[in-house]
C-alpha cells in the first residue's frame, strides 16, 4: 500500500484504510481518486473525475497486479460442469459425426437442403454447449 501511496499527490486519509488523493491520470485539482485497502490485502481504486483504473495505473508505473498481494484465483467460486466429461465428449462426437456426414455429402456434390443446413446448425450450437459446459 505505502508504494502506491508514496506515488500520489495530496494523499488525506479519510478513515480507517481509506484514502482520497489527486488522478495522476488526469489534471486534478481537487483529490478525485479514492484508494482503499480491503481486510485481505487488496487495494481498490476509483476515480470520481471518470479515470479508468488502467489509466490511474499506468501514469503511476504500476500494473492491476500491483493492486493484490497475492493471486486472486481463490475468490473466484469454483464453477464445475454437472455434466460428467464422458458425456460431453461423446455428445461432441456425436455432433461432430454430424458435421462430418453432411460436409461429405457437400463435398460429393449434393445439395444440402433445409434439414441438413438445420441439422448443421443445430450440431455447432450442441459442440459450442459441451465446451462452455467443459471449461
Amino acid at each position: 500500500m505505502s508504494t502506491l501511496l508514496d506515488r500520489l499527490e495530496a494523499v488525506r486519509e479519510t478513515g480507517s484504510s481509506r484514502w482520497i488523493a489527486r488522478c495522476p491520470a488526469h489534471d486534478d485539482s481537487s483529490p478525485s481518486l479514492a484508494v482503499r485497502e480491503l481486510d485481505d490485502g487488496r487495494i481498490l481504486l476509483h476515480d470520481f473525475g471518470g479515470c479508468h483504473v488502467t489509466d490511474v495505473l499506468s501514469a503511476l508505473g504500476m500494473e492491476m497486479t500491483d493492486l493484490y498481494s497475492e493471486r486472486l484465483d481463490h475468490h473466484l467460486p469454483s464453477i464445475r460442469s454437472r455434466i460428467p466429461a464422458s458425456d460431453l465428449l461423446r455428445i461432441i462426437a456425436d455432433e461432430a459425426m454430424t458435421v462430418g456426414v453432411i460436409a461429405g455429402r457437400f463435398l460429393d456434390g449434393r445439395q444440402i437442403d433445409e434439414d441438413d443446413w438445420d441439422r448443421l446448425s443445430l450440431a455447432v450450437r450442441r459442440i459450442g454447449e459441451a465446451q462452455n459446459h467443459a471449461t
